[in-house]
């Protein structure tokens, strides 16, 4: 075999080995539903508080309906902020309540451990020993970003 053919033939192999990882890698890790993306931000969350001996928190209707307005005003808007915590508290009939927000991060796994966790005030919410009650939305923007709300209440 010649010089040149050697280096097609390795080409080929090459693209060829490519186009196979990527197909049994599957799809990118942000190609999530919104739903997925809450679940996962949850179920994180509660691993968290576990290996903190910490109480697992339960979802709640009405929290998860305040986290989903937010998290879909932020991706309309295409910014990040937080909703009034106070009005919250007063509709789900709370005694205590917080929040946290992000914008960017591809998953619910992610946006907990590499963004949440990483920042006292978001990862002391997490953390509180009285909150009882969570719920986490997110949604995907016309910039392709996603952003995330996480409410805590407490009865």
């Amino acid at each position: 075999m010649t010089t040149l053919t050697r280096t097609f033939v390795s080409i080929l192999i090459a693209v060829f080995l490519a186009a196979t990882t990527v197909t049994l890698l599957g799809p990118p890790a942000d190609a999530t539903t919104a739903s997925a993306y809450g679940r996962a931000a949850e179920r994180a969350t509660n691993a968290v508080r576990r290996a903190h001996d910490l109480h697992r928190l339960r979802s709640d209707a009405c929290l998860q309906r305040h986290a989903v307005a937010q998290a879909r005003r932020m991706a309309a808007q295409r910014r990040m902020f937080h909703q009034d915590i106070g009005a919250t508290l007063r509709a789900c009939g709370l005694t205590s309540v917080g929040e946290n927000v992000a914008v960017g991060y591809r998953t619910g796994r992610g946006v907990v451990r590499h963004g949440w966790m990483h920042s006292p005030p978001h990862r002391a919410n997490i953390l509180h020993r009285q909150y009882r009650l969570i719920a986490v939305a997110a949604r995907k923007g016309a910039d392709g970003r996603w952003y995330a709300s996480q409410v805590f209440g407490r009865r």
